[in-house]
């Protein structure tokens, strides 16, 4: 098994910041297997990780598949892919892993001695995510204040605000304010806290614009009364409680994660639909971007014509069908695959 960051160099025509650079930042992996049924195992295994990333750090809802053999890796016998829908509604492929088969141990003499004692070539595997993913982050959560980043994956999870206009006690105001920062130091929260001598509106709008989860303003009032005031950045909901009582921040990160999460699962959920109409999607797409669930026979044919007339492509396969009912969308053939059909980047 080899995995690295590394740079990468291609040439793209029109260019698109995080999603398609010149030169980007990607993490790649290839392992060299026995067989196929470890080759394959590592291949799953891989996306499952990368969904793990997504869902459970990136807070993006994915859908997760196998690729055609007109969308899969040059190469590649089989290609599952990580499919996530940005807020206008079209697809981004996050991260890709690939089951090479022996295909590049056969071109490039890569040989093992198998228990028979005779020269095999190698199973083999790649995957890999990009820089892309800010891409994703960016795109899924954002709003017209700027971005909106996950607790788990935020440099800073609390951006602490003190506001004291007139400098009254100011040596006590300023010990009132790092006893507050200590205490989610201890509870392992990360934080920071704007000294700058900007004004406070100036501050909440930089911080809003870097999607940091929660700000914590403290102010004169909240001084003498020894309470924090927290002003979530996904909702803009403010709290006020306690100036020792970090568990209710802790409590809050948690449920901002899971409330950007669910926010972009429903709008997943939404704009997914099931057509098995092919003039419903050709009017579908041509108004709307949208995913598209259907039937399709399995022919390089039917898929390039739902391209050719919309420009949408199968992001990827969600199941494969074995019964004559069910019709391809495009030819009403008997269809052999379910899959998503999607504008994408």
């Amino acid at each position: 098994m080899i995995n690295q960051w590394a740079n990468v160099v291609r040439w793209e025509m029109r260019t698109r910041l995080f999603l398609r650079t010149s030169e980007f930042l990607w993490q790649e992996g290839h392992t060299a297997h026995a067989t196929k049924e470890e080759a394959m195992k590592e291949t799953l295994q891989i996306v499952e990780i990368y969904k793990s990333l997504f869902e459970d750090y990136l807070a993006i809802p994915t859908v997760i598949g196998r690729k055609s053999d007109a969308e899969k890796f040059a190469g590649a016998e089989e290609t599952y892919s990580i499919e996530t829908m940005m807020l206008d509604k079209k697809a981004l492929q996050g991260g890709t892993s690939h089951y090479l088969g022996t295909n590049f141990g056969d071109a490039f003499d890569v040989k093992f001695q198998n228990k028979e004692n005779k020269q095999q070539p190698v199973f083999a595997t790649s995957w890999g995510v990009s820089t892309r993913v800010i891409g994703a982050l960016i795109m899924v959560h954002g709003d017209n204040k700027g971005l909106k980043i996950p607790p788990k994956v935020a440099p800073h999870q609390v951006i602490i605000v003190p506001i004291n206009p007139k400098n009254e006690n100011e040596k006590e105001f300023n010990n009132f304010v790092d006893i507050v920062a200590n205490d989610l130091n201890k509870n392992g929260i990360r934080y920071k806290i704007d000294t700058s001598e900007n004004t406070p509106g100036f501050k909440f709008n930089f911080w809003e614009l870097r999607g940091v989860p929660i700000r914590l303003e403290i102010g004169l009032q909240e001084y003498k009364d020894q309470k924090l005031t927290l002003c979530r950045r996904d909702t803009g909901e403010k709290t006020s409680i306690k100036h020792n009582d970090s568990s209710v921040i802790t409590k809050m990160l948690d449920d901002i994660q899971l409330n950007m999460y669910n926010s972009a699962d429903a709008f997943l959920k939404k704009n997914t639909i099931e057509l098995n109409n092919y003039k419903d999607l050709k009017e579908k797409l041509s108004k709307d971007n949208c995913f598209v669930k259907a039937y399709w026979d399995g022919s390089a044919a039917s898929e390039l014509k739902v391209k050719e007339d919309t420009k949408a492509t199968i992001r990827c396969i969600l199941e494969d069908v074995d019964n004559k009912k069910s019709k391809c969308i495009v030819s009403k053939k008997p269809a052999k695959h379910i899959v998503i059909f999607a504008k994408a980047y």
